[in-house]
């Protein structure tokens, strides 16, 4: 159930249904979501296109094609600023709320040092979000009621597909700055390709992904600087037939990262992903099943 506070999130997410699934590879845009709730504006200190930065912005438009060639897309509605189910459920920073988080908070991690955790304290080049703390109730009843159905969704989706085929295959889509941001930092690729150094998928499919883009002229690379995320590490498990994937595409490809609007590379990516779809599709099942083989 949506929280009055944020009846514009209704529904926060939803799953786009082929008329019939063609294989077991499924669409995942978690971070496109663009309904910033009008109580989430109020408190911030930043305007919304600060806010945006953070934002995959068209993924899941350039990822509608998809659906007609046979594949399942679930996308968010609600923006990573607000809440990031990229991350682990608890990933909050102690700093950002009053009161005391459940002692089963992962406090820690990397990301929550840098300000990205669950409930992002940054956006941007490390631009606070917030002037005050929050409530610690506010992140629970934001991680309860968008979070956690999400990944519901998310995993009934996958177990779905399993039980169709004997496998599945999910692709976390992404978009990325066009700059990197460290000095000396090479320039970003087309296209990053993470599968958390070969342990999220087959290689099969990081391949097929890899040369599907070279053969279209992209410049691709594989897990650095983008590895993959907590959807690559958590919903990827090879030996049980659940493969995942993370998929990067370089902002400058397909938009005006400073007025966030499409260009003319717009209807070329869209094209080039559903010929992705295609490629994925055509992998033979047996290659996706090892734990079927070795049952046999």
């Amino acid at each position: 159930m949506i929280d009055h506070r944020e009846a514009e999130l209704d529904p926060p997410f939803e799953i786009l249904e082929p008329a019939t699934c063609r294989s077991p590879v499924v669409f995942n845009s978690p971070h496109s979501g663009r309904v910033y709730p009008a109580a989430f504006l109020k408190v911030a200190r930043l305007d919304l296109s600060t806010l945006r930065r953070s934002e995959d912005c068209f993924v899941d438009e350039l990822l509608a094609g998809v659906v007609r060639r046979g594949h399942p897309l679930m996308r968010a509605h609600f923006p990573r600023c607000y809440v990031d189910v990229n991350r682990e459920p608890y990933e909050l920073d102690p700093r950002m709320f009053e009161g005391r988080l459940p002692s089963f908070a992962n406090t820690r991690s990397m990301r929550v040092a840098g300000g990205l955790g669950t409930l992002a304290r940054v956006v941007g080049e490390a631009q606070e979000i917030y002037d005050e703390r929050l409530p610690v109730g506010e992140a629970i009843r934001r991680i309860e009621g968008l979070y956690k159905p999400y990944h519901r969704a998310l995993r009934r989706l996958m177990t779905r597909m399993h039980r169709t085929f004997g496998a599945a295959v999910l692709v976390d889509c992404h978009s990325m700055p066009s700059s990197a941001s460290a000095r000396g930092e090479r320039p970003r690729a087309d296209v990053v390709v993470g599968d958390r150094y070969g342990t999220s998928c087959a290689g099969v499919v990081t391949d097929t992904i890899e040369q599907t883009f070279r053969d279209l002229g992209y410049l691709v690379g594989r897990n650095k600087p983008y590895a993959g995320g907590f959807i690559t590490e958590h919903y990827g498990n090879p030996v049980a037939c659940l493969h995942a994937v993370q998929l990067e595409l370089n902002r400058a490809l397909y938009m005006d990262e400073r007025r966030y609007e499409r260009t003319a590379g717009f209807d070329r990516v869209a094209r080039d992903l559903e010929i992705l779809a295609d490629r994925l599709a055509e992998i033979p099942l047996e290659e996706l099943r090892p734990c079927r083989a070795a049952a046999e």
